[in-house]
Formats: structure tokens, C-alpha cells, sequence
């Protein structure tokens, strides 16, 4: 006597579906599909320093804006690859996307003194700290 199992649909696993096929994942060189900034945030005594990776994005083509707490860094990327054969082209690529990543830190920055640095594909960052203000006491007349 046979047994009779119950089909489950979810339980079918994608690598089967194409095994013994000549189908292939294909990634070709100008793709960047993990473009996004990484980054490390260190804090000092009285600034945080921010190293955010941004390779292949050109100096001129980051963006850093500072509005309190918050710090956004953006970069446009564009990358473009002719492969030729003599003076006849065989294969042109194009890639243009934008990566951006906000995040806010703890303290107010202080906007006036922020320093940044391009070189290697790697962002620094020097974000002072705002100090904070001190109660004041106001006299009653």
C-alpha cells in the first residue's frame, strides 16, 4: 500500500527548481549591488569622527549636510566601461544610481566646525559636539 503525503508548496526550495538546468546566476563587472555607504562612528572627548566608505564616488559628487543631531552623506555614482575591439566596440556598460545614509547621533552638532576630508574612496568626518547650554537665571524685577 502506497502512503500518501500532503504537498506543501511552501516547502519547495528554489535551488531545486532550476537544478540540472544550464541556467547560471550571471553578475557582470559594472554591476553594484551593495552600494550603500559603510560606515564606522567613533566618539572623542568632544567630537565624533565618522569613516564612511564611498568607492568609486568622486569628491565633488558627495553631498554632507548637518542639521542638529542629524548627519546625512550622500554620493553620486557613475561608472562607465567600453570594451573595444581595434575601433569597433564590442560591449558598452553604464551605471549611474545614487547611495544616501542618515542617521542621528546622540548630541546636538556643531555645524560652524564640522571638518570633512575625501581620500581612497574613504569619507572623514569630524563632527564637533554643540555645547550645551547652562541654565541661566533669570532675576525677577
Amino acid at each position: 500500500m502506497a502512503n500518501i503525503t500532503r504537498f506543501d508548496p511552501f516547502s519547495l526550495n528554489v535551488d531545486d527548481f532550476f537544478k540540472g538546468t544550464f541556467l547560471r546566476p550571471v553578475r557582470l563587472e559594472m554591476e553594484t549591488p551593495d552600494m550603500q555607504i559603510k560606515m564606522n562612528v567613533t566618539r572623542a572627548d568632544a567630537a565624533y569622527t565618522v569613516d564612511a566608505e564611498m568607492p568609486g564616488v568622486k569628491k565633488e559628487d558627495i553631498h554632507v549636510t548637518v542639521d542638529g543631531p542629524l548627519v546625512t552623506i550622500s554620493g553620486e555614482i557613475k561608472k562607465e566601461k567600453d570594451e573595444k575591439k581595434g575601433e569597433q566596440v564590442v560591449r558598452s556598460e553604464r551605471y549611474f544610481g545614487k547611495v544616501e545614509r542618515s542617521f542621528t547621533l546622540p548630541q546636538d552638532i556643531d555645524e560652524a566646525h564640522v571638518e570633512a576630508k575625501y581620500s581612497d574612496g574613504v569619507l572623514k568626518l569630524t563632527l564637533p559636539l554643540r555645547e550645551k547650554s547652562k541654565a541661566k537665571a533669570v532675576a525677577i524685577g
